[in-house]
């Protein structure tokens, strides 16, 4: 096989795995959805008998600025009376985190030692008298009719873990508002909709999640509930949904180069996920469920590399005169990178979401870089902004 033949397989190839995996994927969810599997209303449907006892578990580190409104918030939850308890846990707390929540009434506040969220949490579930364990950030508000509709899901036997729908707010006004998270998290609950109509979701968020207390795990303090629970579940024998109309919010960190950083630590813990805890192993997943974990999580992590690829591949066929269908996609790969780079100086909203896309794609090998480089501490701080 000549070289040109062979990097052009390599180069389709390549360039085919990031378009599937940002927009094929969804695009064949939608379809698969629309053609084969009716609308699942069960999750946002209670029925008249009383709700689980639930117990709403909030790590907390250094968040005197925000528990009393966290608190406050929970206390305004439309739970029955008597059914709902709260619980903070103090991560190692060197301010007046613990006071203030006892102040604005959490039925149990921890002192911990710092140990990191996970940890936090562990804590915090062997305290709680809950039928169904709760989780939120410190500071993430929910709607007064979220606990309400995130239980409403564990009225399905099969499920053991239910995840609701983050709003991120701008913190910022201006020139210092260039982070465009909330324009890729819309297009992220849309696929996780279909996720979960179709088999379950791939991964969760901080904010607004719950689980069955029988079925929570313990799990290495490095690596997050987000990525490591609902694919864990799955291979225990659960579901792991979403449920769209259980509502929290959250302020999202103000600039693009902010939501870099935040995106680099994240991935500092996903990718002992990917690499040792369990996600590349399909046992216990299912055909489609591991289709939908090859697709949405394993290659969104290696875009990085996969454009790369794409990129290096590319300009080796235009040195060869490979011809003028070369050129066009080195010159819209060019074009992106240095949109990219005028998104930084110009705050035009095509510029923001090329720069956006291209700093948050990086992120994902800049956090394996610095897994591999030191490991990943436990212990986490509030991003910038984000209070």
């Amino acid at each position: 096989m000549r070289p040109v033949t062979i990097l052009q397989i390599v180069f389709w190839l390549s360039a085919a795995l990031i378009v599937w995996t940002q927009i094929g994927y969804a695009a064949a969810l939608a379809l698969t959805a629309r053609l084969f599997v009716p609308r699942r209303t069960a999750a946002a449907t209670a029925d008249d008998s009383a709700p689980p006892s639930a117990s709403l578990i909030v790590a907390a580190h250094d968040e005197a600025s925000v528990i009393a409104a966290k608190v406050r918030n929970a206390r305004a939850l439309q739970y029955p009376p008597g059914r709902l308890q709260i619980i903070v846990c103090c991560d190692g707390c060197e301010d007046d985190t613990a006071a203030a929540a006892r102040e604005a009434g959490a039925d149990l506040v921890l002192d911990l030692p710092r140990g990191g969220k996970i940890r936090a949490q562990d804590a915090g579930v062997l305290q709680a008298s809950g039928e169904i364990v709760a989780f939120s950030d410190a500071n993430a508000l929910w709607e007064p009719d979220a606990l309400q509709r995130l239980v409403a899901a564990f009225a399905d036997p099969r499920v053991g873990y239910a995840c609701g729908q983050v709003r991120f707010l701008q913190a910022a006004t201006g020139d210092d508002a260039t982070n465009q998270e909330g324009l890729y998290w819309r297009y992220e609950m849309a696929v996780r909709t279909l996720e979960s109509r179709l088999a379950s979701i791939t991964a969760g968020n901080g904010a607004i999640y719950a689980t069955r207390a029988e079925a929570y795990l313990v799990v290495d303090p490095v690596m997050g509930h987000d990525l490591s629970f609902p694919f864990n579940m799955v291979k225990h024998g659960w579901r792991a949904v979403y449920v769209p109309t259980a509502r929290a919010t959250e302020k999202m960190v103000p600039s693009i180069e902010g939501e870099f950083a935040r995106k680099r630590r994240m991935m500092s813990h996903a990718w002992p996920i990917v690499l040792r805890g369990g996600m590349l192993s399909p046992r216990g997943y299912g055909l489609g469920y591991g289709a939908m974990i090859l697709s949405h999580r394993l290659l969104r992590y290696a875009t990085p590399a996969l454009h790369a690829i794409t990129l290096a591949a590319n300009i080796a066929l235009v040195a060869l005169g490979s011809g003028p269908l070369y050129i066009a996609t080195l010159v819209i790969q060019v074009a992106v990178i240095l949109a990219a780079v005028l998104g930084g100086r110009v705050r035009s909203r095509p510029l923001l979401v090329a720069r956006y896309y291209v700093l948050t794609t990086a992120s994902l090998a800049a956090g394996l870089w610095d897994w591999a480089r030191h490991g990943t501490p436990a212990g986490w701080d509030a991003p910038e902004g984000t209070r």
